[in-house]
């Protein structure tokens, strides 16, 4: 039901839907990170190899490579984009492993954020074009002191957001959200 519900909004909105038809194929979007130059896709418990292909055979203009994910549920579970050429990260071997991975397969230098928790890891980059760089991020009764990371981006409008109900059900930023760059005329 979920599917058929956002595969109508997004059709309502005119945009070009590609559906996996390979039973053989899983992809989780929280395995998913598209830093705006290429894809990262975690190989997890949701996401394999055939998903990655298919994510690949369909975005061709872009490199596509997988990283594998090891104690923790998705990718994006320990890193995020920040920016335009920002990666958050978690502090955990996992997260940190994961990062050498993606630095090893990518011809791109991402700077990298840091933050000692890698729940708050997950964040939301949103380049508003009135409003400028503004950052979706972890509250600070939650993660303190990736708070106090984040709060060191000066350039960032930065939104605190406390999900720890959704985070009891494995929920975070980038699973509770769709993103959507179509013209204001909507």
């Amino acid at each position: 039901k979920q599917v058929e519900a956002m595969k109508r909004v997004l059709e309502s909105l005119n945009l070009n839907i590609v559906e996996m038809v390979d039973e053989n194929a899983t992809l989780d979007g929280g395995d998913v990170l598209f830093t705006g130059r290429e894809f990262f896709v975690g190989l997890s418990r949701r996401t394999n190899q055939r998903g990655a292909e298919i994510l690949a055979d369909t975005f061709k203009d872009y490199a596509v490579s997988t990283v594998p994910v090891h104690d923790a549920l998705h990718l994006k579970s320990f890193c995020s984009m920040a920016g335009p050429n920002l990666i958050a990260i978690g502090s955990s071997e996992a997260a940190q492993k994961a990062l050498k991975t993606m630095q090893q397969m990518s011809d791109h230098r991402y700077d990298k954020l840091t933050v000692p928790d890698d729940a708050a890891a997950n964040c939301m980059y949103l380049n508003i074009p009135s409003k400028g760089h503004v950052l979706l991020h972890r509250a600070p009764e939650e993660y303190p002191e990736s708070a106090k990371v984040f709060e060191k981006l000066k350039d960032h409008m930065l939104i605190p957001i406390a999900i720890t109900e959704l985070e009891k059900v494995d929920g975070s930023l980038t699973c509770c959200s769709v993103l959507i760059n179509k013209a204001s005329e909507l």
